[in-house]
């Protein structure tokens, strides 16, 4: 059996024998010892660190916590290490307190900053509460009934006549829900907080007890204090009561102050110490009675003792049915004072004298409630089964008995506001559903926390949510998965908030694929860097998210998104806007995974077919470079050979072309526009009459005019080899092989996703860009023969438009036709001019 994460009741008594009686004070020294070691190792850091506490204040300590439960979760199997996770997740929280407590201790970040830290430590130390009673309850439902139920089914139930001892011991172990009771008991007193009861006695050495008192009565004029005041007469433990007399006033002070220690003591399940006090105190009546309630049992009268001969000692009170009455009797009496009552009311189920006293408190009333109906359990059960004739106890107390959802209920309702308030708090609900083991209706209040109060959870109430839902998740107790996918994703968008890649990868990996694939793609939209795209991509592939389909819809969401109007300001011409420049690195996404070629060519042709249809020429060219130069090469050997690709990224690859194309004739019309406009300039000449009388003026001005000249040469023979460039590269675009430009080539059906990706507005969006792009091609090679008197092309060019092998002219509105004309018109005109006919041939009669 694993260690639980707070000490385990031996339930060999009525209700615990020793329980924490040492092992609370050895965690507590355990924890100031590492305190301690730690003091010098963090000094100097945590002074280095000061100066900008004032801003942080504590919560990068906290905020660890992240990374932290992250590992831990990483590092799990399966089964039994599921609660071995929950004591890592317990072990981490405490780290964490214990930082935050030097913190507070050294006086970082002043009174506002010890606030804050204090704030922290609260929820942190609820946490570590709720993570120790996850693992005590599940651990006992999980593992120990489970391995316990066929031997449980074979058992009538208690064997008559046993001590009372055996037949606890035997209800503990058959009996689950008083199990779960003493659980939660366990829990409520190793999680107890005592405030500013930790020292409620002075420290000083061994004394008698009521020594003011004896010393009065022993000189009869009267000690110093209480002079003229009277007092009891006797000093045995009933005086005060019988006589109806206080004691002295200091020893009636220390009397109170023993009475809250000894409580203390019983409410942090340390019985052992309180008796240790009694004693200490020199009031070792008081001990006698906190001894009256432990069990029965005389091993004597059992016949396998040992063969030796010898009486072993008696265990327990063989008279506890008188002691429980009279203990039952003195937590009802007025005559006592409220510790007094609420101690005794503890071993006696007299719930009245607890709540008066735990009023304030819900895991103190819950505390008071639960040892009520173990101690009502439990005496049913000794009455029920041991041969031996009992004291009545009074009705009141078997009419206390209730379920432990009467007990939740009557808390949410309780007179003090503080008790109501945790009780319809998250931390009181979660803890509540856990002890009921109503794990739906616990999925029901997060989902409802999450989705009505999103902004008001804090990142750290969702990781400790997402943490519950999981191990629930793990051990399977969740009933509705969707709800809890809503809770763990809610942490997932908080994770996004703080952008860390290999957290969010990891959380959302538990998550469905379409959840996941929505929450990483939001993710990687505000991803800018391209080391940060790198490691994003690289921690979703370790946990084993759906990478390709990731990046295609996060690439999408920024492609079709639309920036609000004016936001990043207008770009200067010729310039890419910041909205444009974002899609356009968005294609990084795409470059990752060789298997995601055909998708980086589907994206890009759609970025170019909105930049083409919007006359963006650098933002076309721009996302043309994202594109590697050896995709055609890449997509034939991802798919072997040109016969298997799919018809998808076949059209992407003509398309691509036709693009490659058409910016190799724009660019190269581009070049020659500037050659043609940059003709060089002719030298300025001087004064005809001064460069005639001066030789080496007119020297020098005819060396200019010739240099001149022979850059007109070389100008024009660059212009002629640009234009011929020039217009081959144009012709490329009219004359694209494969049924003609921006046009699919001939496949056997559409892709099977044909309507999820939108293939007729595809189809739509190419026949407008060809109705747009080859009129304006065509005009731009006319102008390019025309200015380079080649008429007789400009003739022939109209010959291709109106070819019915291509059928050009279909894509031409009656206005561009018209303007397309009129241009060859003028050609002909040149032709006719230079003495030939109007289609460039020579005139023959």
């Amino acid at each position: 059996m694993a260690d639980s994460p707070f000490p385990m009741s031996n339930r060999s008594g009525l209700l615990r024998t020793t329980l924490n009686s040492s092992v609370a004070p050895q965690n507590l020294s355990h924890s100031l010892l590492i305190l301690e070691q730690s003091n010098a190792a963090q000094e100097d850091r945590s002074l280095m660190e000061d100066t900008g506490d004032d801003l942080d204040r504590g919560k990068s300590r906290v905020d660890v916590l992240f990374p932290q439960f992250f590992e831990v979760l990483q590092a799990q199997g399966g089964g039994q290490e599921a609660f071995e996770v929950i004591q890592s997740l317990t072990h981490v929280c405490r780290g964490v307190v214990e930082q935050l407590e030097l913190e507070i201790e050294r006086g970082m970040g002043g009174e506002q900053g010890a606030r804050q830290r204090e704030a922290l430590l609260t929820w942190l130390r609820q946490e570590i509460y709720t993570w120790r009673l996850l693992h005590a309850l599940f651990y006992d439902r999980i593992l120990l009934q489970t391995d316990t139920q066929a031997e449980d089914e074979m058992q009538d139930g208690p064997t008559l006549g046993g001590s009372e001892k055996e037949v606890i011991q035997q209800l503990y172990t058959i009996n689950a829900t008083l199990r779960e009771y003493q659980l939660v008991v366990d829990w409520l007193e190793a999680c107890y907080d005592q405030g500013d009861q930790q020292n409620p006695l002075h420290c000083h050495d061994r004394m008698m007890a009521w020594e003011n008192t004896l010393f009065q009565l022993e000189n009869l004029q009267g000690a110093a204090f209480g002079k003229g005041h009277e007092i009891v007469s006797r000093l045995d433990p009933d005086a005060p009561v019988r006589e109806k007399r206080p004691l002295h006033a200091l020893d009636e002070e220390d009397n109170l102050r023993l009475s809250r220690a000894i409580f203390v003591s019983i409410r942090s399940g340390r019985v052992d110490d309180g008796l240790k006090l009694c004693k200490h105190y020199g009031q070792t009546w008081r001990a006698a009675i906190l001894e009256g309630w432990r069990l029965h049992e005389d091993p004597n009268f059992e016949q396998n003792i040992s063969a030796v001969h010898e009486k072993l000692p008696i265990e327990g009170n063989p008279r506890r049915d008188i002691w429980k009455r009279c203990a039952w009797m003195l937590a009802d009496s007025k005559n006592y004072d409220e510790y007094s009552r609420a101690t005794a009311g503890v071993f006696s189920g007299h719930l009245g004298s607890l709540k008066t006293l735990l009023h304030s408190n819900w895991h103190d009333l819950l505390w008071a409630h639960l040892k009520v109906q173990i101690d009502i359990r439990v005496e049913s059960e000794i009455r029920g089964c041991c041969l031996k004739r009992y004291q009545p106890m009074p009705d009141e107390y078997w009419n206390g008995k209730m379920t432990m959802e009467q007990i939740f209920d009557e808390l949410n309702v309780a007179k003090d506001a503080s008790v109501r308030d945790f009780a319809q708090g998250q931390l009181g609900i979660i803890q509540r559903h856990l002890i009921l083991d109503t794990c739906g209706e616990l999925l029901q209040h997060m989902v409802r926390w999450v989705e009505k109060d999103a902004g008001q959870q804090s990142p750290h109430q969702l990781r400790f949510m997402a943490h519950i839902v999981l191990f629930l998740r793990q051990i399977g107790r969740v009933e509705q998965e969707r709800q809890a996918e809503k809770i763990i994703a809610a942490y997932v968008e908080a994770l996004i908030a703080r952008g860390e890649p290999q957290l969010i990868a990891y959380y959302a990996a538990s998550l469905s694929n379409p959840l996941q694939v929505k929450l990483y793609s939001r993710f990687l939209e505000q991803v800018e860097q391209k080391r940060q795209r790198e490691l994003a991509l690289d921690a979703a592939l370790q946990a084993g998210l759906d990478v390709e389909q990731i990046t295609r819809i996060t690439v999408e969401n920024i492609r079709l998104a639309h920036p609000v109007h004016g936001e990043f300001g207008e770009p200067h011409s010729g310039e890419i806007s910041v909205p444009d420049q974002r899609k356009i690195s968005a294609l990084e996404w795409l470059i990752h995974l060789p298997e995601q070629r055909g998708e980086l060519l589907w994206q890009a042709n759609a970025m170019i077919r909105t930049y083409l249809a919007c006359s963006k020429m650098e933002c076309m060219r721009q996302t043309f470079r994202m594109v590697p130069v050896d995709i055609v090469q890449q997509i034939v050997n991802l798919y072997s050979s040109v016969d298997s690709i799919p018809p998808r990224e076949e059209c992407c690859l003509k398309e691509y072309l036709c693009y490659k194309v058409y910016l190799s004739g724009v660019d190269s019309f581009v070049e020659w526009n500037r050659l043609q406009q940059n003709r060089p300039k002719k030298p300025q000449s001087a004064n005809t009459a001064s460069i005639q009388d001066n030789f080496t003026e007119r020297m020098a001005s005819e060396r200019k005019e010739q240099a001149h000249r022979s850059e007109v040469v070389r100008w024009e023979h660059k212009v002629k080899e640009q234009a011929k460039q020039t217009i081959e590269t144009l012709y490329n675009v009219l004359m694209f092989p494969d049924k003609g430009w921006l046009v699919d080539p001939f496949i056997a059906k559409q892709p099977e996703n044909a309507v999820q990706l939108n293939w007729d507005h595809r189809l739509l969006q190419m026949e407008k860009l060809r109705s747009i792009c080859i009129p304006e091609i065509a005009l731009l090679l006319n102008e390019v023969m025309f200015k380079s008197g080649d008429f007789a092309g400009c003739v022939r060019l109209a010959d291709e438009v109106s070819s019915e092998n291509r059928q050009l002219y279909k894509v031409y509105t009656k206005h561009k036709l018209a303007e397309f004309l009129a241009k060859i018109a003028d050609a002909s005109l040149e032709l006719l001019n230079s003495k030939l006919d109007p289609w460039g041939y020579p005139i023959t009669i």
